[in-house]
């Protein structure tokens, strides 16, 4: 098939490539519609590697996907071909410790999309359990069901935060997954939710949403938003989703005593933690890596309507501009959140 392959860091092409499309007895083969361009793509492509995922062989990109079944396997009764489905791209090893436990996502013999040595599905067709593959209802379009993968981790965020009705919450980072972030916190109850970012236009399109609150940290500090929206108390919960190790260094300061600091955003480097500030406040330390047991619930929240993913595609591409998309994506444009790339060559 041709598909988007990164040769090695900094080299993309559309190539004709072998890749596995054996149907399983409890297989669906998937004709891919749309699949969104993510950070991690992106970052292999200028990078080449991710922590200790290193490219060391040419692989297929993209693991934000949806489309249409053509074919079922044996085992099959909850799909037939002609429907329409987003898939969860991170399958587990079903008989690890951590499957059991309901923590597939840290699951070590997890098979993801796109990570090294794992190929993506930029490409026209995919194999891939039904177990972990989701009907789309008639009102999401494909291009909706690309993104249920990214707000996924939104929600695992705001699982993680065990939001109580009425708390505020701080964003920092307006990128595609703080946004996600803080669309799912309103979802979870927070009666509102600041956003930071140096980005104007970023926030921007994040103030459309009723509930967020642009903090535009370069004319603002984040402490003196947080003390006017809480009367000096501090936010009930802090998503730190930049990955800055500079965001590191305030991080308790805008939290309340007895709140939650949830840590999302993945920095490149070791980052200094102020323990002492987070001890004598008592506050409650999450990690989010991936997202467990949510991928359904995320795309039944888009489905009621309650969270509206599409004024955050800001680009779509055909296939054919592929590359093109990724160079794009690489330059980091601040008017950016989130680039798709359609494989039919239809919007739907």
């Amino acid at each position: 098939m041709r598909a988007l392959v990164l040769e090695k860091k900094g080299e993309l092409s559309l190539r004709e490539i072998a890749l596995p499309l054996d149907v399983g007895p409890d297989d669906v083969k998937i004709a891919i519609h749309t699949v969104g361009v993510c950070g991690s793509d992106v970052h292999y492509y200028t990078h080449g590697a991710i922590g200790s995922y290193v490219v060391r062989a040419p692989m297929v990109l993209g693991h934000e996907a949806a489309g249409t079944v053509v074919e079922t396997g044996a085992n099959v009764e909850t799909f037939k071909v002609g429907d329409r489905v987003c898939m969860e791209p991170g399958v587990p090893n079903l008989s690890s410790r951590a499957t059991k436990l309901g923590i597939y996502n840290v699951d070590p013999d997890v098979s993801f999309w796109a990570t090294p040595p794992v190929h993506g599905v930029l490409a026209p067709y995919a194999v891939h359990p039904a177990a972990f593959t989701y009907k789309l209802p008639d009102n999401v379009s494909f291009a909706e069901g690309a993104m249920v993968e990214p707000f996924a981790i939104g929600m695992q965020a705001a699982s993680r935060a065990r939001i109580v009705p009425g708390d505020v919450a701080v964003v920092i980072g307006c990128g595609p997954i703080g946004i996600m972030i803080a669309l799912a916190a309103l979802a979870g109850g927070c009666s509102k939710v600041l956003i930071s970012d140096f980005s104007a236009p970023k926030l921007k399109i994040a103030a459309q949403y009723a509930g967020i609150v642009p903090v535009n940290i370069g004319e603002r500090s984040l402490a003196d938003a947080v003390a006017a929206a809480t009367d000096n108390w501090g936010a009930d919960i802090v998503f730190e989703a930049s990955g800055s190790p500079k965001a590191f260094a305030d991080l308790f300061d805008v939290v309340r005593p007895g709140g939650a600091v949830v840590l999302v955003g993945l920095p490149v480097e070791p980052v200094v933690l102020n323990v002492p500030a987070a001890i004598s406040k008592e506050v409650r330390i999450e990690t989010v890596f991936r997202y467990a047991n949510i991928f359904d619930r995320a795309l039944q929240l888009i489905a009621s309507g309650k969270v509206d993913l599409k004024p955050l595609i800001t680009g779509t591409y055909d296939f054919s501009d592929s590359i093109e998309a990724f160079e794009r994506a690489a330059q980091g444009k601040p008017e950016d959140v989130k680039l798709q790339i359609l494989l039919t060559g239809e919007k739907g």
